[in-house]
């Protein structure tokens, strides 16, 4: 079971444990987790994996914005509360949307953009666009050039398209949909979730905990 949590890079030889951050560009909650995951690997001997899953407010808050009634109506209102109190604490904006999106297009584009090794900027792009108000999440144009822009630039932008197209299309596709199968046997409920050896943290405050973690499997940098 040990050995599944761990990579061990070529680079250096050197075991990291594996932390798990499973994130949607359209959760609040996930945007606000972004940076503590990333510093995790310079404070901890970990990796972690960006995972997506798609947030189904639906599901959550009693189905489309029509369908609503007036219990889940204030129950978001509550939530985007503490998310602007969480924001303003750190000079952060986060506007809510002003209708659902489908986030599937900016997730796979997310892969895409691990695998190439510029998830950081990407991911940080996007969340900052989008609750803003500034981005379409299912707008290929708009993902595309966010993309692009976070890149190493090596290819002309025409070249950057018909490849990234070619990955939604094919293995993009596949790498989404592994994705979901792993959120099912790691029985991911919401985002954001830390997962540690088969451990669960939900939500952005559950940071401490996780760190916590960390320290009592003694993976705190020296």
């Amino acid at each position: 079971m040990f050995l599944k949590n761990i990579i061990r890079p070529y680079s250096t030889g050197c075991a990291r444990e594996i932390v798990k951050f499973y994130y949607d560009f359209k959760s609040p909650y996930s945007y606000l987790a972004l940076d503590s995951a990333f510093q995790l690997e310079k404070e901890y001997s970990v990796q972690v994996r960006f995972l997506p899953w798609a947030f189904r407010p639906e599901e959550s808050f009693g189905g489309n914005l029509q369908e609503r009634n007036r219990l889940n109506w204030n129950k978001v209102r509550y939530l985007y509360l503490d998310c602007r109190r969480f924001a303003n604490e750190r000079g952060m904006i986060i506007r809510g949307p002003e209708r659902l999106f489908n986030s599937r297009l900016s997730l796979i584009a997310g892969l895409y953009a691990d695998k190439n090794k510029f998830f950081p900027n990407y991911a940080q792009q996007t969340f900052q666009r989008f609750f803003n108000r500034q981005l379409n999440l299912e707008n290929f144009e708009e993902i595309t050039k966010i993309l692009y822009e976070n890149s190493t630039k090596d290819v002309s932008f025409e070249k950057f398209i018909q490849d990234f197209q070619t990955y939604v299309q094919n293995q993009g596709e596949q790498d989404y949909l592994n994705a979901e199968k792993e959120a099912e046997q790691d029985r991911i409920f919401g985002v954001p979730t830390f997962i540690i050896r088969d451990e669960p943290f939900w939500g952005n405050d559950r940071i401490e905990w996780v760190k916590k973690k960390l320290d009592s499997l003694k993976l705190k940098k020296t």
